[in-house]
């Protein structure tokens, strides 16, 4: 197997033992920045994720090993030598991605069915403080976009010396949330081997997070990438393609348009964050039109699936509050979109996106195309049992598939 250095051209060979090398090197010279194993493999059917970073205890340096799982985290310390024996065996086996950030360089490192592995090495992306400098449980925690990334600046989250503005925050945090949850899936993802990448942004707004995709998406790969942000306000376009062009971003350009009549022509990822109401699943159905290998979307505004709802004879009593009829009803809604996306030969994970305490619409729903058969009419069966157990009997998404809900 070989694989090109996406910084210096050189010719990489042996993905498997280069990866290892580097992450063997970087917890010695105390260049770690963080690692993340994605796609996980048979096992806890639970477990998405585990997150590696170092740390000095009382006891001495350690790596902490943070197991990402549905509903709970389960953090875990290990001595160097004692973790990177760990991750030896889980590596290509129990998780088939594997992210490395370090001072020096970014490498990523993905397992395929039938394909030799692939390893692509790009620059840096993070600039944390080594071990060996003391680094602690209490430091300022690491980002996937430093504070001092230009286009942060063309786009007034930060100053033009590297500084967070006053009232940008919570952007800062959402921002790298984003990237911090789309890196791992970008590995799970049957994007295509060869040629740039397409992802569109529907109804992109300002451009925060299709900048962070950009960045993301040209890091994380090492390939050419197609980003385009869609948004029906001018005003807004001609602000993100004006900090696009300061920013010197290759691929990158926002255009006027909205969901419905926007070409998704070789679109591999497709993202909506916020859309309201019935426009997420307007861009849903669009990327399963398009045969996207990844959705995104955080739903927004549940309002047609409220007025149908016909509680279960346990919920009726509690459902006659309006409150929790409206919570209810975005249950609803984004179980049967999770749902239909299976259905619709994708696997889907639904978690928080942001903390509450910023919005209430905190919710992302990730898609990944299946690559394998799986029993469709065990899908089918699943939405529409869903869809009698409350009494729904239109919803748009599976409108736009041409799924017959009340179909026995």
């Amino acid at each position: 197997m070989t694989g090109r250095d996406a910084e210096t051209g050189r010719v990489i060979s042996g993905a498997r033992e280069e990866f290892g090398s580097r992450l063997q090197q970087a917890v010695a010279d105390g260049s770690l920045v963080r690692l993340t194993l994605g796609g996980p493999q048979g096992g806890d059917a639970t477990l998405r994720q585990l997150s590696v970073r170092p740390v000095r205890l009382r006891a001495g340096p350690r790596l902490a090993f943070v197991w990402r799982h549905e509903t709970r985290d389960v953090t875990k310390n290990h001595p160097p030598d004692e973790a990177l024996a760990q991750l030896g065996e889980l590596i290509g086996h129990r998780f088939a991605t594997a992210h490395l950030f370090t001072t020096s360089a970014t490498v990523h490192l993905e397992f395929r069915p039938n394909r030799p592995p692939q390893l692509h090495v790009g620059p840096p992306t993070e600039s944390a403080q080594p071990l060996s400098t003391g680094q602690s449980h209490d430091r300022d925690k690491a980002r996937p976009i430093p504070a001092q990334t230009g286009w942060l600046s063309a786009l007034g989250v930060t100053t033009a010396e590297g500084k967070v503005r006053a009232g940008m925050e919570a952007k800062f945090r959402q921002i790298n949330r984003f990237v911090e949850l789309l890196a791992p899936l970008l590995g799970e993802a049957p994007l295509p081997a060869e040629g740039p990448l397409g992802l569109v942004d529907m109804g992109c707004g300002k451009g925060y997070l299709t900048f962070a995709a950009h960045d993301c998406l040209r890091r994380m790969t090492g390939r050419p990438v197609q980003v385009r942000g869609v948004e029906a306000r001018p005003e807004l376009v001609a602000l993100s393609n004006r900090a696009a062009h300061e920013s010197g971003l290759e691929g990158l350009e926002f255009v006027a348009g909205n969901i419905a009549d926007t070409p998704l022509e070789h679109t591999h990822i497709l993202v909506a964050l916020h859309a309201c109401d019935t426009a997420t699943d307007d861009a849903l159905a669009r990327g399963v039109a398009a045969e996207a290998a990844l959705l995104l979307v955080a739903p927004c505004c549940h309002k047609e699936v409220r007025p149908q709802l016909v509680p279960p004879p346990a919920l009726a009593e509690a459902l006659r509050h309006g409150i929790f009829r409206e919570r209810q009803a975005e249950f609803v809604t984004d179980a049967l979109r999770a749902a239909l996306l299976e259905w619709a030969g994708y696997t889907t994970n639904v978690m928080e996106f942001i903390s509450p305490e910023h919005t209430g619409k905190n919710l992302l729903i990730t898609a990944v195309k299946r690559t394998r058969p799986f029993d469709r009419e065990a899908a089918a069966r699943r939405v529409r049992e869903l869809a009698a157990l409350y009494g729904v009997r239109r919803q748009a998404l599976a409108s736009r598939l041409g799924f017959d809900l009340a179909a026995p």
